[in-house]
């Protein structure tokens, strides 16, 4: 089965590289003690650094459908390669009614290991709208090439979506839902692409659209490439296979024209 990532770019904008190229994005897992709902979660860090400060968004999940999304700022110690991040709260979050949200702070350790680049140390917290500690642990990342978590904003009414085989096509195939309803089913890619489109309610101003990878095809990982149509903009999203995940999470977000 396979597993789906996505890199989300703007056409015809740049990033900025930073200190140890720690801007970009981190996976892996959050280990934590008696008394939370999990005993281990997926986290990704969506993180960017502006001389020595820290800025980013935190993702906590157990998959696309369950995730809680928080923001966060911090400073970056050069001497140590170490940073110190506090989330500012939750902006978002879809989890289970017994489950409430906690506010986390780190200290990660920058760790290199022939090509792959790591972040580890430790995390301690407290609940949203309490003082009371979150049960503390450990975590470790990893710096992707992808995101499992995306946010687009759009100043529009009508968003197209085209589905596209990223690689040779061999076969590949993919479900997609938007706001929990299922609009394509174990479509197969090609050059030829699978269209959706999406009309923006301006009362419910976020929108969800929900990748499923179905299979790898006749040549692991299933690769596909998304280009989403938003008025005069226009975005592109790489897909491709991972061991842990097979969902992708698009937000679309209505904002209205300044």
């Amino acid at each position: 089965m396979s597993r789906f990532l996505a890199v989300i770019i703007f056409f015809c904008s740049t990033s900025p590289l930073s200190a140890q190229n720690l801007t970009g994005t981190w996976r892996g897992r959050l280990t934590q003690g008696p008394g939370g709902c999990f005993p281990v979660y997926f986290i990704e860090m969506q993180l960017r650094i502006e001389g020595l400060k820290v800025y980013g968004s935190s993702y906590h999940f157990s998959d696309v459908t369950n995730f809680v999304k928080e923001n966060f700022e911090g400073v970056y110690d050069t001497k140590n390669k170490s940073l110190a991040i506090q989330e500012t709260g939750p902006t978002t979050f879809h989890v289970p009614p017994d489950c409430i949200p906690c506010i986390k702070h780190y200290l990660l350790a920058f760790s290199q290991v022939k090509d792959s680049q790591n972040l580890s140390g430790d995390w301690g917290g407290r609940m949203m709208n309490s003082q009371v500690t979150c049960p503390p642990g450990k975590i470790v990342l990893t710096k992707e090439a992808s995101s499992i978590f995306n946010e687009i904003k759009v100043d529009t009414g009508n968003l197209r979506l085209d589905f596209y085989d990223n690689a040779e096509i061999d076969g590949d195939t993919i479900s997609v839902s938007v706001d929990n309803q299922t609009v394509v089913t174990h479509q197969r890619l090609a050059a030829k692409p699978i269209t959706v489109f999406i009309r923006i309610d301006f009362v419910k101003t976020e929108h969800e659209v929900i990748m499923i990878a179905e299979n790898e095809g006749t040549i692991p990982p299933n690769t596909a490439l998304l280009i989403v149509t938003a008025g005069e903009k226009r975005y592109r999203l790489f897909l491709s296979s991972d061991v842990d995940q097979k969902k992708v999470l698009v937000r679309f977000i209505y904002e209205k024209p300044k």
